[in-house]
């Protein structure tokens, strides 16, 4: 039976002095894949709340409301079902704006539904939308002020409290901050946190200044102006204490939104861990209802899972296991890869799969038909499994120690040979390209001789691949034939480049791991993003490599507090103080929210890892910017709703 009505609260303020705002048009909509739909209107009275009559309660996509009153527009993502109370402020305002960055357009928000109820998840990572209160994940460890993040929100949230709150010229100033170089001037305050969300880098310290002269009613807010205005969420709970996040590598998304994450390491040793990350939508972890897995999940012979994930069309996950730590007791016996059910089930008995000479796998990626690709780092061949069947496994050499694969628009196989990891070895990298037919396996490019120490390899909807270079710090660019057209280097926070991936709007991602000297301290880690290809996507004045992301890169600072794990326990063994939240990454992926999943493989300083029988190098856990990317085409078939 639906609820009787919509019914809440509009006013100013939070931590502070809170202030009732009559006179403002609520009105309630519910988000479609074009125009929203318009389910009913009220105005506030004298104490500042509403009421809406309601005929429906709950959507398979969201609902969200708005509060009008002039150019002042807050907002709040109410989500997929109506409460009993909501509280519309500011800091709703920042969240809804921030969540929905990807799907608002103007004053509306629309777009597909399994999209727009990820996005209303991180929304509550963000806010409570029942009493307009900062939410308890950032209140809490592994944010509170470990992150920038909750400070973050309020500051912005005080910039629309001088709009709302009258202060003379602070409407008209925050527009024109607001406004992209060579874009239109937003219309209202909700428009303005949009384009702020979309264009983090724009006019950053100008907006900081704005926000300390205007009422702080939102405390304690930042004390330095950010680089930019990501906001960003960082989870680290695996689901159980026993099996901490040690060294997550890569992750993929499934069918439900559920992240499941290769994982390299036993927190605090070098020794191979047993065990995959999966976390739901909101980066909590998977709790086996509904046929879903329970996190974390073990079994089918995983032993030192590496960089290689990746879910098939039928649903199934495989996992390349890597090996790490000592040689004799902590690599795999011959070369697996483990395979699991949708919902946890292993399905590779306890020796895993093995076929066609794969020795220590790094990437591991299905493609359209379900062929199971593997870049076999220990042998220096590509092996695949047609129809994911390993007793029909095939392999051609590749070159020297592969890494990366990805598929072109055609369905070749683009291959990326690293030469090395980077320490102690490294040597020139290489890409080569494949082609399965009928079960054979033809190599369609000869080597191309392109970088150093070379990672992941990417592909966007134009066909041409980018690789992830770390030993010279460079992204390269390869068009469809295979000749390198772009060399892209310090430029946008990169930094010894090893994770890549491609947004919808074809611009390229970069997770950066940072230099591997054994005095390497990498503090300073952000994420990159590069202009790409497509001239239709490209913003206006920037060229194929040019830099979106500012110098810094996207980065999380700490707010103070010295990061921990997940048990309490500090990052470094030795107790020395880590104040780095974002770490050396080897993955970026982005959700169907456009939420863009950055992994802490290595902690920051990089002698942790030595001497190699002690030491301990896995990051702990995933750092998540909220809103900040197109997300891509879903590669098989629509997504669960």
């Amino acid at each position: 039976m639906a609820n009787q009505n919509f019914a809440g609260t509009v006013q100013s303020g939070g931590t502070g002095p809170v202030a009732p705002l009559p006179g403002y048009t609520v009105t309630l909509y519910r988000a479609t894949p074009a125009a929203p739909t318009r389910l009913g209107s009220a105005t506030t009275s004298e104490d500042g709340s509403f009421s809406i009559p309601l005929a429906e309660d709950e959507t398979e996509s969201i609902f969200y409301a708005t509060a009008v009153r002039e150019g002042a527009v807050l907002a709040t993502i109410v989500g997929p079902r109506i409460g009993d109370e909501a509280v519309i402020n500011e800091l709703t305002t920042v969240a809804a704006a921030f969540s929905m960055a990807q799907f608002t357009d103007g004053a509306a928000i629309a777009g597909s539904a399994f999209g727009l109820r990820i996005a209303a998840m991180m929304n509550e990572n963000l806010v409570d939308p029942r009493t307009g209160a900062s939410s308890q994940v950032l209140l809490s460890p592994p944010n509170a002020d470990q992150t920038n993040a909750l400070r973050s929100t309020r500051s912005l949230a005080n910039l629309l409290a001088g709009c709302v709150r009258g202060v003379p010229g602070a409407e008209d100033r925050l527009m024109e901050l607001a406004t992209p170089a060579g874009g239109a001037r937003p219309g209202n305050t909700f428009q303005a946190l949009a384009s702020i969300a979309q264009h983090p880098a724009n006019n950053a310290g100008p907006l900081f200044n704005q926000s300390q002269g205007v009422p702080t009613v939102y405390s304690p807010p930042l004390f330095s102006a950010p680089n930019a205005w990501t906001l960003a969420v960082k989870v680290n709970d695996s689901g159980d204490d026993q099996y901490m996040f040690g060294g997550p590598a890569n992750m993929a998304f499934d069918r439900n939104g559920y992240a499941w994450i290769a994982n390299n390491v036993v927190q605090g040793t070098p020794n191979s861990g047993n065990f995959v990350v999966v976390l739901k939508p909101d980066g909590t972890p998977a709790d086996g209802r509904d046929g879903t897995p329970k996190s974390p999940v073990s079994g089918g012979g995983l032993i030192g899972p590496g960089w290689g994930i990746t879910i098939a069309p039928n649903g199934n996950v495989w996992v390349g296991n890597f090996g790490w730590g000592d040689p004799d007791t902590q690599y795999p016996v011959n070369g697996t890869v483990s395979a699991f059910g949708p919902d946890g089930t292993p399905l590779s008995g306890d020796a895993g799969y093995g076929g066609g000479g794969l020795d220590r796998p790094q990437a591991t990626v299905a493609d359209a038909e379900g062929n199971i690709w593997m870049a076999s780092f220990g042998s220096g061949d590509v092996v695949v499994f047609p129809g994911g069947d390993p007793e029909k496994a095939v392999s051609l050499p590749s070159g020297d120690e592969p890494f990366g694969i990805a598929f072109s628009p055609d369905g070749d196989a683009w291959v990326s040979n690293s030469g090395g990891l980077g320490w102690p070895k490294v040597g020139d990298g290489s890409v080569t390209r494949y082609r399965l037919e009928d079960g054979a396996l033809t190599q369609t490019l000869d080597a191309v001789t392109v970088g150093a120490g070379c990672k992941v390899i990417a592909t966007d909807s134009l066909g041409n691949a980018w690789l992830a270079s770390g030993a010279d710090s460079r992204v390269y660019q390869l068009n469809p034939e295979g000749e390198v057209v772009g060399a892209y280097t310090g430029v946008g926070g990169m930094d010894a480049p090893w994770g890549l991936c491609v947004d919808g709007d074809d611009h390229v991602w970069v997770g950066n791991f940072g230099a591997l000297g054994l005095e390497s301290d990498y503090t300073y880690a952000g994420l990159t993003r590069l202009a790409g290809a497509n001239p239709a996507t490209r913003p206006a004045g920037l060229n194929a490599g040019d830099a979106i992301s500012p110098p810094t890169g996207y980065t999380l600072p700490s707010a103070g507090q010295p990061v921990l794990l997940h048990n309490g326990d500090p990052v470094y063994k030795d107790g020395t103080e880590c104040y780095s939240p974002l770490m050396r990454a080897t993955s970026c992926q982005i959700d169907q929210a456009g939420n863009v999943w950055v992994v802490n493989n290595w902690k920051p300083r990089f002698r942790t890892n030595f001497p190699t029988d002690t030491g301990n190098p896995g990051g702990d856990g995933v750092v998540i910017f909220i809103g900040l990317a197109k997300p891509p085409a879903w590669p098989w078939a629509e997504p669960s709703s």
